[in-house]
């Protein structure tokens, strides 16, 4: 599986799973099982209540409305982010100033919030500042697709983001810790278009993503292997793995620690997080008359003991 006008023949020597998850649309979908909290009243600011944070409902972007809130001539009130790009109040229509709304921001800083992915079972309720904070590292929050190739907008969770990787991305899915990677390519020359793969293995209950691709390092071709974990870091901390590549009696190994998905596919890449092959290397391991790449990629993933 491979973006651009590249062909790349990938086979996987382990099993084939079926994890049995039910297909859904692309949109993010909460679990039934989950809770939605109520909201609790604040003992310390004034009563938490439906109508206050109403008020602090941004009518543009819906979102909370944090200082610097804006109001209209007529007292129409609206985040920065939005009054900086429109000209007009959208409930009056009047001509919109540089007119702060004091009292509004000084009520809110009075308010607990709860967090924004409380239909997701999140039960915390936090200071009006502290609010944005937690939601930044909340566990709750969803998780981006880590199909890189199309940039794709998806989120949910996990179970969800395995779905929609099997049946809208075609990517291949395997059991088991260890595996045996081969990635043919008839062209190695052509290294722009040949951009990245992905398979996700399951393994002691959890997805790991294997990425795969090449690209250009400054001016020189490269091709790099690496692992990223279906979940936070905190549990992606827990497990360790292995790559090697090799060929002709030579061999390299890359030993790293699996990093999660919240990081970026792109991120991941650019901090150089993974095995990473020379293209001479990679066609000298291909053997043959260097005319044709066919590296094999072995791997294992591993539990760290507690």
């Amino acid at each position: 599986m491979t973006s651009g006008g590249s062909t790349y023949e990938s086979k996987i020597e382990s099993r084939n799973a079926d994890y049995g998850i039910a297909t859904e649309s692309v949109e993010f979908r909460a679990s039934p099982h989950r809770k939605v909290s109520t909201l609790n009243v604040s003992k310390r600011g004034i009563a938490s209540n439906t109508a206050v944070h109403e008020l602090l409902e941004c009518p543009v972007c819906m979102n909370v409305m944090y200082p610097p809130i804006h109001q209209c001539p007529n007292g129409h009130t609206l985040c920065s982010k939005c009054q900086s790009k429109v000209r007009c109040c959208p409930i009056c229509r009047h001509e919109l100033g540089n007119i702060r709304c004091l009292a509004l921001e000084r009520v809110a800083e009075s308010l607990e919030l709860p967090c924004r992915y409380q239909i997701l079972a999140c039960q915390d309720i936090f200071p009006y500042h502290g609010r944005l904070r937690h939601e930044q590292n909340c566990r709750f929050r969803p998780y981006n697709c880590p199909y890189a190739g199309a940039e794709c907008p998806v989120t949910g969770d996990i179970p969800f983001l395995v779905a929609h990787l099997k049946s809208d991305h075609k990517v291949d899915m395997h059991d088991g810790c260890t595996f045996n990677h081969r990635y043919v390519k008839s062209n190695p020359q052509d290294v722009e278009n040949a951009t990245w793969m992905l398979t996700v293995f399951n393994c002691y209950g959890y997805q790991f993503c294997l990425h795969f691709e090449a690209f250009n390092l400054g001016t020189a071709p490269v091709y790099m292997a690496f692992i990223r974990f279906m979940g936070d870091d905190h549990d992606a901390r827990k497990f360790s793995y292995s790559l090697e590549v090799g060929g002709n009696g030579r061999k390299m190994t890359w030993q790293g620690i699996p990093r999660s998905i919240r990081d970026g596919h792109i991120k991941v890449r650019d901090s150089m997080d993974g095995l990473i092959i020379q293209r001479s290397m990679a066609l000298f391991f291909s053997g043959g008359n260097r005319q044709e790449l066919k590296l094999k990629v072995a791997g294992r993933i591993w539990k760290e003991q507690a």
